[in-house]
């Protein structure tokens, strides 16, 4: 999976990769930003997640899931850090975590990357 620097590259990439749609994000479904389709979460996968953090600014901190669905339909989702999450029902709060299905995120490979530093530090 590939990694960005910034929000901005990371949609232009995904949107070339055929991730053209914006999906708004409800309490019980996604639909398309026109309004036109709507998906549960038992018709959509989160294929990739990106976690970016604001340098300067937490509020600038945001989560960019790639999203794929049952009728071929592919989008991005743009989360401010779990601005949502008050307002997601369980069944959408646990459709959007990482699956086995989801590439790896971020934050696993950072995990990744410390995990050989705090062992090499107990020996």
């Amino acid at each position: 999976m590939e990694t960005y620097e910034t929000l901005s590259e990371a949609m232009i990439s995904l949107k070339k990769s055929g991730y053209d749609q914006d999906f708004n994000l409800h309490s019980d479904w996604i639909e398309s930003s026109d309004a036109i389709v709507k998906f549960k979460p038992e018709e959509f996968h989160v294929d990739q997640v990106h976690r970016f953090e604001g340098m300067t600014n937490p509020d600038d901190s945001a989560v960019l899931y790639a999203i794929s669905t049952s009728k071929g339909v592919r989008g991005l989702i743009v989360d401010a850090y779990g601005a949502y999450a008050d307002a997601l029902s369980p069944v959408m709060i646990e459709k959007l975590r990482i699956d086995k299905h989801t590439d790896r995120s971020a934050e696993q490979r950072s995990a990744e990357k410390v995990k050989p530093q705090v062992e090499s530090k107990k020996k």
